[in-house]
């Protein structure tokens, strides 16, 4: 039998690497999406992953990603965000809307392209078609002084997933929205030395991907929250 498929979109060397290490450890063959594929190179070699060109804003190239695998994704997850930070008072409307489009329409994209190869495809032996999750934050859950586009952003991202949880759960395709509560330990950045294991581990947060994936769809989770031990609130 051929290993089945998973895609991530908007891959890179954080949490999106240690993820795609993950599931080609769990026999899953990759697609690695990102504007740049370039930086994918030491990734997908590692991983055997094939690599993808795509802005996650193009409904075009997002459905062309999908379209063209040879089969449908049995996992589909979708990484890329943006931020524009200041005073609400003194955003530039142009970079907000980019920064929209990023977080939560390329989501969309995302999520339709998927949905449509999955609902296509023949359930396994457990009636599941396929895991298609997206990776949230905080700010979708609150919104922070100075941040009102990443909000949106975030919000709009949680809001589709909760609405194609209650779509596609009954058509056995599980949809998760993780919110990752805190800054994660990517390459490059350390805990501060009066702040020790206040990050979060990267393998592990793919760990907990994994766990999402192999549930059991009599108990599907369609939201995790993830946050460092040490978190006090």
């Amino acid at each position: 039998m051929s290993a089945p498929l998973a895609v991530i979109v908007g891959a890179g060397a954080g949490l999106s690497a240690s993820l795609a290490r993950a599931l080609a450890t769990d026999g899953y063959a990759l697609t690695l999406a990102a504007r740049d594929t370039a930086k994918l190179e030491d990734l997908a070699a590692q991983t055997g992953a094939a690599t993808q060109a795509l802005d996650a804003r193009d409904p075009a190239a997002m459905a062309a990603l999908f379209d063209g695998l040879a089969a449908a994704p049995r996992v589909a997850v979708y990484n890329p965000s943006a931020r524009v930070r200041g005073g609400i008072a003194e955003l530039d409307p142009e970079e907000v809307r980019r920064a929209v489009e990023t977080t939560a329409f390329g989501a969309f994209l995302m999520g339709q392209a998927a949905a449509r190869r999955m609902l296509a495809a023949e359930p396994d032996a457990n009636g599941v078609r396929g895991t298609i999750l997206f990776t949230g934050a905080s700010a979708g859950v609150k919104g922070f002084p100075n941040s009102a586009t990443f909000a949106m952003g975030k919000f709009a991202q949680r809001g589709l997933a909760q609405s194609m949880a209650r779509e596609l759960h009954p058509k056995g395709i599980h949809v998760a929205w993780i919110n990752i509560d805190g800054a994660i330990r990517n390459p490059g950045r350390t805990e501060p030395p009066d702040a020790p294991d206040s990050m979060l581990d990267p393998d592990a947060i793919a760990r907990s991907y994994l766990h999402l994936i192999g549930q059991d769809r009599s108990a599907w989770s369609d939201e995790l929250t993830l946050r460092p031990w040490v978190e006090r609130f």
